[in-house]
């Protein structure tokens, strides 16, 4: 039996894979929203008012804070209704068990959401990343872009969850951007457009819900509304042609939701310190009614101190709810949210209809997702499926077709293999891929390590040692967490960088945000230069094969670093 289930996923995900880019395979969940439905209408007519509106708000799940925190998740499943939940940090096979446990308890089927956007590795262990957004959006054939998003999609739904918080559609136009910047396909708006559409489609297509965040426009603050209110001070007509041109789009290309970021616009709301989710002027009047979306309008995490600071203990949810918000996730304290609501709807200050509307069109997403004929997630085969060569073979592929030339040719890139050649690896403490494969080739070699905060005596007598070598093939990694915007390398190391970048025949790829270049001044004067964008081993053997001719950097770099290399630089001469 368990063999036969295996057989079958695989199936599932084959038929995915070779699906084309329209939304033939389904109808769109917009379609959907739109149709009378005799389940949805059933089960809103079953449910009091306490439990309708409990169907609006979306909990905080985890699987890695014990069993109390999970026991707490379930109460407030059975007590407060909630329409559904938000996994984070976590293991595949706890979160599959805790959600059935869960939608065992639950009287509707619960949509299980995660927040993505760069598969399910963003957030648990044992499982697929796929590259960051920066990276693909350096990708020129979409197709692929779409694909990963199918992959996504077999991914979540193998895992039983049916919401994806992204794509990111923000244009991230500020290099110092604290919270988007990576997550961005990049600073211009039509490429944020075609990659977060494709990607968008893929997962739909594959019958995931795709919200695309965060609306208006998140892309151009140097705060993170995590921590405070970011203020968008432009004007109506650039907020219009630039920061909200991805996300009309995205509506004309009907995807399902959308997110509303935590922003004050005094622009299109001149109410002071008013975060554009409690905006109805943003939500209703701009989203809904000038751009007439008409899918899932979600509100970012409203415990985020960008809305709490302001207002407090459930105060922002119930103006959320009143500015049109359909789907309230992650509130500060749902339970006195939810009795502030239920306060409104009795007085009828909120129009019956438009109430009723919101509560369907969770319903009617509930439906769509396939959860009026619920199954419990199967546990079998669950790791091998999610981590099946196939999705491997994907993160390859993407990995290959993001790296991108931005300085020399096939000239400097293909090295004489006879010659001595060093190899050095750059904010490490140990062997690199990027090393260990690029050694095959050049049989040679010797490799060197220097980490962040090599001593200058040291960093001098490499440099020594390197004299000796005919050529030198540079990484420079960033090891941490997240590929921020500033590399944190020491100045001895980073005057290091533009010594090695002097010498004849160098070679530097750079595995880190395409931002950092700008922080390495004389990094332009190397022989060439490949950027691939982020640490990960994938990467580091797309960067071998370019160096070694083996596949052709097609790539073309997303965002301007600096005037020797704006957005579009790439070279592709092998």
């Amino acid at each position: 039996m368990q063999l036969k289930k295996y057989f079958s996923h695989t199936l599932v995900f084959a038929l995915v894979l070779i699906a084309d880019s329209s939304f033939a395979q389904k109808a769109s969940l917009i379609s959907s929203l739109a149709q009378q439905n005799q389940w949805v209408d059933s089960v809103y007519d079953k449910l009091n008012r306490r439990q309708r509106i409990g169907q609006l708000f979306f909990v905080r799940a985890h699987t890695n804070r014990g069993q109390a925190y999970s026991d707490s998740v379930g109460k407030v499943i059975k007590k407060e209704h909630v329409g559904g939940l938000v996994f984070f940090q976590g293991g595949p096979g706890r979160q599959a068990n805790l959600v059935n446990q869960y939608q065992q308890i639950s009287r509707i089927p619960l949509l299980i959401a995660m927040d993505g956007e760069w598969g399910l590795g963003m957030r648990l262990d044992s499982t697929i990343s796929y590259p960051y957004q920066m990276a693909l959006g350096a990708i020129q054939d979409n197709n692929l872009i779409y694909k990963m998003g199918q992959a996504v999609a077999y991914d979540f739904k193998r895992l039983g969850v049916q919401i994806n918080f992204a794509p990111d559609f923000d244009v991230n136009n500020n290099p110092n951007n604290p919270v988007i910047n990576y997550r961005s396909f990049g600073d211009n708006k039509y490429n944020v457009a075609r990659k977060g559409i494709a990607y968008a489609k893929g997962m739909q297509d594959a019958g995931l819900i795709a919200i695309a965040k965060h609306f208006p426009g998140h892309g151009d603050t140097n705060v993170d509304s995590h921590f405070d209110l970011p203020l968008l001070p432009f004007t109506r007509e650039r907020l219009d042609s630039l920061e909200m041109y991805p996300f009309h789009e995205a509506i004309n290309a009907g995807i399902g939701g959308v997110m509303i970021a935590h922003m004050a616009i005094p622009a299109l709301d001149t109410t002071k310190n008013l975060p554009s989710t409690l905006s109805r002027p943003i939500i209703t009047d701009i989203l809904k009614d000038s751009l007439m979306f008409k899918g899932l309008v979600a509100s970012d995490a409203m415990e985020m101190k960008g809305v709490t600071k302001y207002f407090p203990n459930g105060e922002a949810d119930l103006k959320t709810f009143m500015a049109g918000m359909d789907l309230i996730e992650l509130s500060e304290n749902s339970k006195n949210a939810a009795k502030l609501i239920r306060k409104e709807v009795r007085k009828k200050h909120i129009a019956p209809e438009e109430f009723e509307a919101k509560v369907k069109k969770i319903l009617a997403a509930k439906y769509w997702a396939g959860l009026s004929n619920y199954t419990p997630v199967v546990t079998e085969n669950l790791l091998q499926d999610l981590n099946r060569p196939a999705a491997t073979e994907l993160v390859q592929q993407l990995s290959d077709a993001a790296i991108t030339l931005i300085k020399g040719d096939s000239r400097l890139l293909k090295q004489d293999t006879s010659k001595k050649t060093a190899i050095v690896s750059i904010g490490v403490t140990g062997q690199t891929v990027f090393q260990q494969e690029l050694s095959k080739k050049y049989p040679n070699s010797m490799l060197f390590l220097v980490g962040k905060d090599t001593p200058v005596s040291a960093l001098n007598k490499m440099l020594e040692s390197i004299k000796q070598y005919d050529q030198v093939f540079v990484g420079i990694h960033d090891t941490r967490l997240r590929p921020a915007s500033k590399l944190d390398y020491s100045s001895d190391v980073k005057l290091l960088i533009a010594e090695l970048a002097a010498k004849n025949n160098s070679v530097i790829s750079v595995f880190a945000n395409a931002y950092t270049i700008a922080g390495l001044p004389g990094i332009e004067k190397s022989g060439a230069i490949l950027v691939a964008y982020q640490k990960d081993d994938a990467m580091q053997r797309a960067a071998v094969k370019a160096i070694t001719g083996q596949i052709k950097p097609t790539g073309k770099l997303p965002v301007s670093v600096n005037t020797f290399f704006p957005t579009g630089t790439g070279q592709n001469q092998l």
